[in-house]
């Protein structure tokens, strides 16, 4: 007998995109299932730094916002998407305050107060609301707290999306998504989740990569489980590397905020001599594509294993209040920035592609809806400007949950699906090949995929993920799931994805840099890569 558990919506992730919907979703009397991979405090929101870009500052305004958004994006973002997301700034942050987040603050000349801004790399004014350099853990602690009070709300943690159900497609109605097969991790049994709507907001991919400044959690689930389920994805080439990721040997890796250049941190040798004046006339405050080349190339030409990043110069108590986190964080590996440079390196930070979407969040399937890094919207083009993340997040929930109530009551319910069938599977007595698999699929795609890419270097990573999906499709086919085999058959898939896109663009874009192709191809316009499954 099937043991459907029915919800209205059934959203897959709980950061800034998953909860803020969920909030909005609950207040009309919507029954809400909200899935953690891990922990609610265990994805990207969490461990943010920087902050949200929004026009408050007089100086300030809305079209300097839209320009530097489509300078950023190299000549791919969606004008009307950006224009659309940018003016919804000053009312994301309103709304986020309304749900107890505290930004930072600053008292003006004449003693009033009002919300600190600060800069980051691409912006040309100083437009970052943020909560000194936690943004994130303001943001996903506020989010929770009003989450677990909502009583239309159920926190599922630890709870990992195995496979999205589907109806089969018709002439009249096309496929439509039905809920999902969702792994218990804790007591390692799946269960059926049937939904009227699910939304996928599970983040990017970066963990597809050997290092990376996201948790464990980015492993690409929802452009996956989209794609396998019949969606298009999008610009899965433009993967940004953040430029300033802590280096120490041997340790794990720890985002240094991009505010710590927009308040004065300069990039040096380990001569002490600055060189991005060398890249960019916008120096560290350069996007973020520039930059992480720009290391790239200085680390492979000396062959050295960092660069530095430098804030010593400021006033020490400006350092501890600005940037206490980053400063106990660092001071935990015996770095004290008040007095010393701080090692650096470029990791992978953010997926600008993933899941086609519309202006409503809306997918090729009907009552699915991808929200936050997930998807591809055309906001952030070939590159993601500072700061503009989070405000996706915020502005598509909103968008999602207009969309999402305005059609709810037509949509029929959903009736008991057949149980996950594991009669013709066993144990696992060969976890080596999952672990060992990992392994070699990040280490080839950092070798291979990263940076500076080359048609060769691209040709040789395809090699190996097809011979990886072989490995993984027979071990998925003859042994129960677990939480680490599904998130290697997510990542195995986005790295094809990845690979397909950069082949298909025969020119260097933004964050696709090959040197085959080196030059940006001005002679037409811009084009997105688009990949459409084919459906058997």
């Amino acid at each position: 007998m099937p043991s459907s558990t029915h919800y209205d919506i059934l959203i897959i992730g709980s950061g800034a995109a998953g909860l803020s919907l969920a909030l909005k979703l609950a207040e009309h009397s919507t029954r809400v299932a909200v899935l953690s991979k891990f922990a609610l405090t265990a994805g990207s929101t969490h461990y943010a730094q920087g902050g949200i870009s929004a026009v408050f500052d007089a100086d300030d305004s809305l079209e300097s916002h839209i320009e530097d958004t489509l300078n950023a994006g190299a000549g791919l973002c969606d004008p009307e998407i950006v224009r659309l997301t940018v003016t919804q700034g000053k009312n994301s942050i309103d709304w986020l305050r309304g749900q107890g987040v505290n930004f930072t603050e600053e008292q003006t000349k004449s003693g009033e107060t009002k919300l600190h801004l600060t800069r980051e790399g691409g912006h040309s004014h100083r437009r970052v609301v943020h909560a000194a350099d936690a943004t994130g853990k303001a943001v996903s602690l506020s989010l929770i707290e009003r989450a677990r009070e909502h009583g239309n709300i159920d926190l599922l943690e630890d709870h990992n999306a195995v496979e999205l159900i589907t109806s089969a497609p018709t002439e009249d109605a096309g496929v439509r998504v039905l809920g999902a097969y969702v792994l218990d991790n804790e007591h390692q049994q799946v269960k059926t989740l049937a939904a009227r709507v699910v939304v996928l907001a599970t983040g990017g991919a970066s963990k597809v990569y050997l290092y990376s400044t996201n948790p464990q959690s980015s492993t690409g689930d929802g452009i996956a489980l989209a794609w396998r389920a019949g969606c298009r994805v999008s610009n899965m080439e433009f993967m940004q590397f953040h430029p300033t990721c802590l280096y120490v040997p041997k340790g794990s890796s720890f985002l240094i905020s991009e505010a710590l250049r927009g308040e004065g941190g300069k990039l040096i040798l380990p001569d002490g001599s600055s060189f991005m004046h060398h890249f960019d006339v916008r120096g560290e405050l350069a996007p973020r594509d520039i930059v992480a080349r720009a290391i790239d190339h200085e680390m492979k030409k000396r062959g050295i294993d960092c660069v530095y990043l430098d804030i010593s110069y400021k006033p020490e108590a400006f350092i501890r209040e600005h940037f206490p986190m980053i400063y106990q964080q660092c001071l935990e590996f015996g770095i004290d920035i008040t007095k010393q440079p701080i090692p650096v390196v470029p990791a992978a930070h953010y997926t600008c592609g993933g899941v086609l979407t519309d202006s409503h969040a809306r997918t090729d399937i009907a009552n699915l809806y991808a929200v936050g890094e997930v998807a591809s919207t055309g906001l952030h083009g070939a590159n993601r400007m500072a700061s503009n993340s989070l405000l996706e997040c915020l502005v598509f929930a909103e968008r999602a949950s207009d969309d999402i109530l305005r059609k709810l009551a037509a949509i029929p319910p959903v009736g008991d699906i057949a149980d996950w069938d594991e009669s013709q599977v066993s144990d696992s007595d060969e976890e080596v090949v999952v672990s060992h698999n990992w392994d070699e699929l990040r280490h080839f795609m950092w070798d291979y995929v990263g940076i500076v890419r080359t048609n060769k270097r691209l040709h040789r990573a395809m090699s190996r993920i097809e011979l990886l999906q072989k490995e993984i499709a027979e071990y998925y086919g003859n042994f129960r799931v677990t939480s680490d085999l599904l998130e290697l058959r997510n990542l195995v898939i986005v790295a094809e994805l990845i690979v397909r896109c950069a082949q298909l663009r025969k020119e260097s874009r933004g964050l696709h840099y090959t040197l085959d192709y080196p030059e940006t191809d001005n002679s037409k316009p811009a084009q997105n890569t688009i990949l459409t499954p084919v459906r058997e």
